[in-house]
């Protein structure tokens, strides 16, 4: 099928629609080899461990072997990081600034083309930028795009976005393996036709991602909230001891169970002689211990993640806080810039090639719109003071019908008169 498709490109047939017919039909049979490809890779439930520094160090050494690098243990220790719920609030602090930024595709000329940007208003796209935004964390995302087909509105869309699972990719090499952990040598080279014309490859090859640093702090916290707990629950209660002055063991076992029924409202009934005592715990303060490296470790996931402190934590000073602020921008702005960069020089031409309305055009962010409510009112305000502002313009932006100016100093007038009585 591939070489009777690629026979027709060899025929001068520009100007026709064949040579389009037959890219598409090139394009689906591509497909097809491909989705065998991922059909045949043989995943694995994953082994909930615990985990720990020595295997992070040693995970962290299979995975930057020359001979063989695997990143299988790796991944298995990100998993178990992610999790973390300090973590987890700053990666989507990071991820959701970037995925609720405005953007637009461009001419040449900087002019916008709103039926081409609406394209991207669609779930598929919105999965890319999520798998894409991964791989900072995750060192390296490998992304297939699906068949492109339209939808019930007629709108050009990817029927499927899917992250190809991790364990099986290779990056260093380019390869992508049947079995985890396989050698890089016996598997299949996907930078190259069929494979690249319908992936995304998002990261740098030898990029572990930041959750390699991450790890020993999510283990450290998770052993420190351990052994608080054990704490908790050999020295949280006071020591109860009951002496009882009898040899009956039915009075002894008796005592016993009182004492291990102790809770709200306890009241018992002992033999003549028997004392309770409550026995409080003396030992350090479990508090300052635990609590403090907890917070530490805190601190320190967020000064790798979001740069700073203050944006996810509490502030001592406004002053302070806009200047953490601004680091925190950087780091966004990095992030913006690669999702260009990757939609720019690996999406857009793909797009193209499936039969997009996208040839010419480029994607960039629009900082033009991305303003605070205060900031946008003090804009309007100071420009309808000095020009003249179609109605559509606020029609459209706020759903507001809007009639013709009326002269400055009027009093507004109202379609018609309204009964103050109606509201009661």
């Amino acid at each position: 099928m591939l070489k009777k498709l690629k026979n027709i490109f060899s025929k001068d047939l520009r100007g026709s629609n064949d040579i389009n017919n037959a890219a598409l039909m090139l394009r689906a049979a591509k497909a097809r080899e491909r989705q065998a490809l991922i059909d045949a890779l043989k995943q694995h439930t994953a082994a909930l461990t615990r985990k720990d520094v020595g295997k992070w160090r040693q995970a962290w050494q299979y995975a930057i072997s020359v001979e063989h690098p695997v990143r299988c243990a790796l991944y298995d220790i990100y998993r178990d990081t992610e999790i973390d719920l300090h973590l987890s609030g700053c990666v989507a602090q990071r991820r959701g600034f970037v995925m609720a930024r405005s953007f637009h595709l461009v001419k040449s000329d900087g002019i916008e083309v709103e039926e081409a940007t609406e394209l991207f208003d669609a779930p598929w796209f919105k999965s890319l930028l999520r798998y894409a935004l991964e791989s900072v964390y995750w060192g390296h995302s490998l992304i297939e795009l699906g068949d492109a087909v339209n939808d019930a509105s007629g709108k050009r869309i990817y029927s499927s976005v899917t992250l190809i699972p991790r364990k099986h990719v290779i990056p260093e090499y380019g390869r992508v393996v049947m079995n985890e952990g396989e050698n890089w040598q016996s598997g299949i080279e996907y930078r190259v036709e069929p494979y690249i014309s319908s992936l995304i490859e998002v990261g740098d090859s030898h990029n572990l991602g930041l959750y390699l640093k991450a790890a020993p702090q999510v283990i450290a916290k998770r052993n420190a909230l351990a052994f608080w707990d054990n704490f908790s629950e050999i020295f949280g209660m006071p020591l109860r001891i009951a002496k009882v002055n009898a040899r009956d063991q039915k009075a002894v076992d008796d005592a016993h169970e009182m004492l291990q029924q102790m809770g709200h409202n306890f009241s018992a009934v002992f033999d003549e002689g028997t004392e309770i005592q409550l026995v409080e715990n003396a030992k350090g303060d479990a508090f300052n211990v635990y609590d403090r490296r907890i917070d530490r470790a805190n601190s320190e996931l967020s000064k790798l993640i979001i740069g700073q402190t203050m944006t996810i934590e509490d502030g001592s000073s406004l002053s302070q806080s806009e200047t953490h602020l601004k680091v925190f921008q950087n780091l966004v702005e990095a992030d913006c810039d690669m999702i260009r960069d990757m939609i720019n020089n690996q999406l857009l031409p793909r797009m193209v090639a499936d039969g997009f309305p996208v040839k010419g055009l480029r994607f960039d962010w629009d900082y033009s719109i991305d303003y605070t409510p205060e900031q946008q009112v003090a804009i309007e305000t100071m420009i309808a003071d000095r020009y003249d502002i179609d109605p559509e313009y606020f029609i459209e932006k706020y759903s507001i019908p809007v009639g013709e100016r009326r002269p400055s100093g009027s009093a507004p007038t109202l379609a018609k008169e309204i009964n103050p009585d109606s509201f009661f």
